[in-house]
Formats: structure tokens, C-alpha cells, sequence
């Protein structure tokens, strides 16, 4: 493998001594949508358990048009506790 996956490749004993690799692959970035996979392979039994997730960016502009034509009232928007700075968290209701 090469790239992302050597980069995200980690091995973990589980509790009851279970051990598992994970990886994560790039599959495509098209537009605002990025699809990647995550892998995961459990050594005792060759089990392999696969995630494809795709991710939406999208503008606060976007967002906010979006809420408005759904008929919801921003209320506040404020940053991700975990991340400030890198994700928005909108907080809005009914009217």
C-alpha cells in the first residue's frame, strides 16, 4: 500500500487480547463530496470489515440557504469544541 493508508495504518489489541489493523483509503473527491474507506483486519480470524463513508463540505452561505428554504431560524452558529476554527455547528430551530 502506499499513501494515505501507510499514513493511517495502526494496530490495536482490543480487550480479551483481540488484535486489529486499520487503515483508511482516499476513493474520490469530486466536487464538495469526498468518499474514503476505512478498513479493518482482525487477526485471529482473517475477519475484514469494510466502511465506505462519503463526507459533504459545504459552505456557510450553502448551509444557511439550506435551513432558510427547510424553514428553520439560525439561532447561532458557533465552532466545533473538538476543532475551533475547522467545523461549524449551526444551532436552529422552528419559527
Amino acid at each position: 500500500m502506499t499513501g494515505a493508508e501507510d499514513l493511517t495504518r495502526q494496530r490495536a489489541e482490543l480487550p480479551g487480547g483481540e488484535v486489529v489493523e486499520t487503515w483508511c483509503e482516499l476513493i474520490s473527491v469530486e466536487r464538495e463530496l469526498v468518499t474514503f474507506r476505512w478498513t479493518n483486519h482482525f487477526e485471529s480470524d482473517g475477519a475484514t470489515l469494510v466502511s465506505d463513508s462519503t463526507l459533504r463540505f459545504r459552505s456557510r452561505d450553502d448551509i444557511e440557504r439550506s435551513l432558510d428554504v427547510a424553514g428553520y431560524e439560525l439561532v447561532d452558529l458557533r465552532d466545533a469544541p473538538d476543532r475551533p476554527g475547522r467545523e461549524m455547528v449551526f444551532i436552529a430551530r422552528t419559527p
